[in-house]
């Protein structure tokens, strides 16, 4: 069945290389959303100079600049319990846990997945697994780590930086990395998600487990399981440790809280996913003589098997994602992890499965891994396992000054 799938999806994308938008044209009338808060104004200035995290990307008309900006004033508004905040959530703003170094960016934050491993995964979905909510709008709800859960681990906010180049790029060249022939015993395995935005089978690549296909999915997902603020795609709420009666008493906005403007069809959630599919990739640094000579060990031993340097987007209506370089540094492929893994399976990922992190932008978004294990980029390297392994050990036999010269290209990208 999934090999079906598989060549569907090839077929699909090679027929219709066109990757559609709601952007492309907006009228002033669309860009108005139905909003829970009054917009702040703000004025975005036109990017002059070197680019900076947290730009646009470069090349948007003023309709998409126009959305650009709507969608970074929603991004960093502070939500509350009378506009649906809750009453079990992680955070009460998108910029609280993607912020660093600029709005779009990563943080510190990690939030706890928890469920019960014995010869299978159980996510624990009655008690409110596999994401736990650490925040409450009130001590009575507050949801707890359940005793039946045997795994704990945390997961760190991943940068949004460039996503929506990485979401214009076709499932077609997803599906070829992951059917290149096996290398240095690495394979690699595409994830089949159906996308809640489009109700189709996509390859997923966002997220820590590619569970996601498309920022209006991804921006619907993080308003719900994050913020506690119910959508049309997600229209109910979590219930504290799965008890719904503590649901019922403290749940005082009517669902779906995000609503819908009649008269544009768009809601918040196509707010924040305008902002990050105009979010430029983050700036890259002059490469130094050192960072030259790391570039190519980093392909000399092996990193850039997963770590693939550079795709590129289909067609697109948005002039400034359409047949675009994506220097990412990933194949957003599932690779076992080994012991590197997380425990949990999500989707089509198994409990050792980890997406390739996409590596550009990585001098701003320590600490590393997938829990922030690694403060430095040396030890998220050395933790490396499963097939990572045998790039990882020829790291290790680098002198010191070649392991300086890769991590000074890592650090530059």
């Amino acid at each position: 069945m999934k090999s079906i799938i598989l060549l569907a999806l090839l077929s699909a994308t090679s027929l219709h290389a066109e990757f559609p938008s709601p952007l492309d044209p907006l009228s002033n009338a669309q860009l108005k959303p139905a909003r829970r808060h009054e917009p702040r104004p703000q004025r975005l200035r036109t990017p002059s100079g070197p680019a900076k995290f947290g730009d646009p990307l470069i090349g948007l008309n003023k309709a998409q600049t126009d959305a650009f900006t709507t969608g970074l004033d929603e991004f960093t508004n502070v939500e509350d319990a009378a506009g649906g905040l809750g009453p079990i959530f992680n955070n009460s703003s998108c910029i609280s846990c993607h912020g660093v170094p600029a709005a779009g960016g990563s943080s510190t934050l990690t939030v706890t997945r928890f469920g019960h491993a014995s010869s299978y995964f159980d996510p624990l979905t009655e008690l409110g697994g596999s994401l736990l909510q650490s925040e409450a709008i009130d001590p009575e709800v507050q949801e707890v780590v359940p005793p039946e859960a045997n795994l704990i681990s945390l997961r760190q906010s991943t940068p949004l930086f460039g996503l929506g180049l990485i979401e214009a790029i076709p499932d077609a060249a997803i599906l070829q990395l992951a059917n290149r022939p096996k290398r240095d015993g690495i394979a690699g395995k595409v994830a089949i998600v159906t996308d809640l935005a489009s109700g189709k089978q996509r390859v997923g690549r966002f997220g820590w487990k590619s569970q996601v296909a498309t920022l209006l999915t991804f921006s619907a997902d993080a308003y719900r399981n994050e913020m506690g603020i119910t959508n049309r795609f997600f229209p109910t709420e979590n219930s504290p440790n799965g008890d719904d009666q503590k649901l019922a008493l403290w749940d005082k906005v009517q669902d779906p809280e995000d609503q819908v403007d009649p008269l544009t069809g768009r809601s918040d959630i196509d707010i924040v996913a305008d902002f990050m599919r105009l979010l430029a990739p983050p700036p890259t640094l002059p490469l130094t003589p050192s960072a030259q000579a790391g570039s190519v060990l980093f392909q000399q031993i092996g990193c850039a098997i997963c770590h693939t340097p550079m795709l590129q987007t289909g067609r697109n209506a948005i002039p400034a994602l359409n047949l675009k370089p994506v220097a990412l540094y990933s194949d957003l492929l599932l690779h076992d992890m080994g012991a590197l893994g997380d425990g949990i399976a999500q989707g089509d990922a198994a409990p050792r499965e980890m997406r390739t992190a996409p590596l550009w932008g990585l001098r701003a978004s320590a600490p590393y891994l997938h829990d922030g294990r690694a403060p430095t980029i040396d030890g998220a390297i050395r933790a490396h396992q499963g097939e990572g392994s045998n790039p990882r050990d020829r790291y290790l036999r680098l002198s010191a000054p070649q392991r300086r010269q890769l991590l000074d290209f890592l650090g530059s990208i």
